[in-house]
């Protein structure tokens, strides 16, 4: 094991003291002397020790690996994106995360391949792997290192490493077979919807899947005793939106949350959104709105193909998507409403005193984890062609009640 040196203790204050992003006055000058003095990138480790030790207070700050990854991924190039996927692999082989980490912290390092076999090797590692120069790579671990000591507090959703202990961790409880049954089917109706070239089946089918998690909904809290579920059911998840148009993303993420019984928060400052809500419907609100944002690119490109060159504005983009948002909301709750009623009539039951149950237990975790949040409405204004557009796309067909052959 090397002993610290002076040089290694100046590095350490640079990096968890220093603000030396890329393009800074300073940037360029400190990357010239890192490089001269360590032209092989963090020969003696003291770069990757001093990340991780930003890391660690990143965690106990409420972020998770994905949040991590995709801040980075937001505010740098493809490169610096890799570092931090090195450091996250580091960090989790330094902690034991795969056997002692919350299997949602465990999905999230396999995801962004930060969980991989073998031995991780930190800065150093990912500059032999990149083939750069070095002052070019010292710049990358400058803006990391003031990346991770500049982002914000957020709430604590998952436990971070200093409270997971020494044992073994739990494994997550597998869903019910009838909650996978019902997700794969969602799943295989969204994937018809998206690989289809016809915007009325792929709206058919889109309705179709919100029909299906209707239904579920309504079935498990009729198969509770229309008893409202446990606080202990209802679970978070974060969603990361990226640009363009992030706003007019979040809209549609968060009409698509209402019309499945699902809170959500907006970082607008960090393109991070929080759901709240029992853990099946938060599966379904994310593969709906995944699903919808490839849809709607498809739709956008068939009206800026119909527009001309009118539609080539970004004030055209952003209100098709907007209009777009706005009118495949009505449609999932018209098609919410048409299921809950159905369902009603086919059991003589009336649904109405379940479901509010149910969202009443999702209303008080919410406010549990967010007491200070007010709503919000954008009043800015948006291009007509391209409202009326992105409406006219999400209106080309019945997605409450039709049906397919």
């Amino acid at each position: 094991m090397s002993t610290p040196t002076a040089d290694d203790a100046w590095l350490r204050d640079l990096l968890l003291g220093g603000d030396c992003r890329p393009g800074g006055d300073d940037a360029d000058g400190v990357a010239g002397v890192l490089a001269a003095r360590d032209p092989g990138v963090d020969g003696s480790g003291a770069a990757t020790d001093a990340l991780l030790s930003a890391l660690t207070d990143v965690w106990e700050r409420g972020w998770q690996p994905a949040d991590v990854a995709h801040a980075v991924r937001r505010g740098s190039g493809a490169r610096t994106a890799r570092l931090a996927v090195a450091l996250l692999a580091e960090d989790a082989r330094v902690t034991g995360a795969a056997s002692r980490a919350p299997g949602p912290w465990v999905e999230q390092l396999s995801e962004i391949g930060a969980l991989a076999e073998g031995t991780p090797a930190g800065v150093a590692g990912w500059y032999r792997a990149e083939g750069r120069p070095a002052g070019e790579a010292w710049r990358e671990v400058l803006w990391l290192a003031t990346t991770l000591r500049t982002l914000p507090r957020v709430e604590r959703l998952l436990p971070p490493p200093s409270a997971w202990g020494a044992g073994t961790r739990r494994p997550v409880a597998a869903s019910p077979p009838d909650d996978a049954r019902v997700l794969r089917r969602i799943r295989a109706l969204l994937a018809k919807a998206e690989s289809t070239e016809f915007p009325e089946e792929a709206e058919a089918l889109t309705g179709k899947a919100q029909e299906l998690m209707t239904r579920h909904a309504v079935d498990t809290a009729l198969l509770d005793g229309g008893t409202a579920p446990r606080r202990t059911d209802v679970a978070t998840r974060r969603v990361h939106v990226v640009d363009p148009y992030v706003r007019a993303k979040v809209q549609l993420l968060d009409v698509v949350a209402r019309a499945n019984g699902v809170r959500l928060v907006w970082y607008p400052d960090l393109g991070i959104a929080t759901l709240v809500g029992v853990a099946t419907d938060l599966d379904a609100v994310e593969l709906l709105f995944t699903s919808l944002l490839l849809q709607v690119g498809q739709a956008l490109g068939a009206a800026e193909r119909a527009a001309g060159r009118r539609s080539a504005s970004r004030a055209f983009r952003r209100a098709f998507l907007l209009g777009y948002a706005g009118r495949v909301g009505e449609r999932l709750t018209s098609a919410r409403e048409q299921a809950t009623t159905a369902a009603a009539t086919e059991r003589g039951v009336d649904l109405l005193p379940v479901l509010r149950s149910r969202q009443e237990t999702v209303e008080e975790a919410f406010t549990e984890l967010f007491p200070g949040v007010r709503s919000s409405r954008s009043r800015s204004s948006v291009d007509g062609a391209g409202w009326r557009a992105g409406r006219s796309a999400a209106d080309a067909a019945d997605v409450g009640s039709r049906r397919l052959r």
